[in-house]
C-alpha cells in the first residue's frame, strides 16, 4: 500500500487523494495537520531524504509527499497517478497552491 504525507489545507495534496479515490487505489494518508506525531513523521524524511532538498530551498513544506510500495519516495504526485496506471485528471480545490507566490507545497 502507498503512504501519502499531506494536509487538507494542501490543494495538491486534495487532488493526489480525489485521483486515488476515483481510481479506488487504496492508500493510507498520514495528514500532517492532524497531530503533532504525524507531522514529525514528515519531519524526519524531511531532514533525511535529499528529494526535499529543492522543496527546503523554495521554501515550501513538500507535500504530498508518496512512499510507493516499493519504497520509493516522491513529490510528483500526477507521476503517481500514471505510475499506478491512471491519468491524472486536475480540479480546482479553493486556490492554487500553498506558497503565496502560487508555487507548490
Amino acid at each position: 500500500m502507498i503512504k501519502v504525507y499531506g494536509s487538507k489545507l494542501c490543494p495538491d495534496c486534495m487532488k493526489l487523494s480525489m485521483n486515488l479515490d476515483v481510481n479506488r487505489v487504496k492508500y493510507d494518508y498520514v495528514d500532517i495537520n492532524e497531530s503533532l506525531d504525524n507531522l514529525k513523521e514528515l519531519l524526519k524524511l524531511r531532514d533525511t531524504e535529499p528529494i526535499f532538498d529543492e522543496s527546503k530551498a523554495a521554501g515550501a513544506i513538500g507535500i504530498p509527499a508518496v512512499i510507493m510500495e516499493d519504497g520509493t519516495l516522491t513529490l510528483d504526485w500526477e507521476q503517481v497517478v500514471r505510475d499506478l496506471g491512471f491519468e491524472p485528471f486536475d480540479v480546482e480545490i479553493g486556490g492554487t497552491a500553498c506558497n503565496i507566490d502560487g508555487s507548490g507545497c
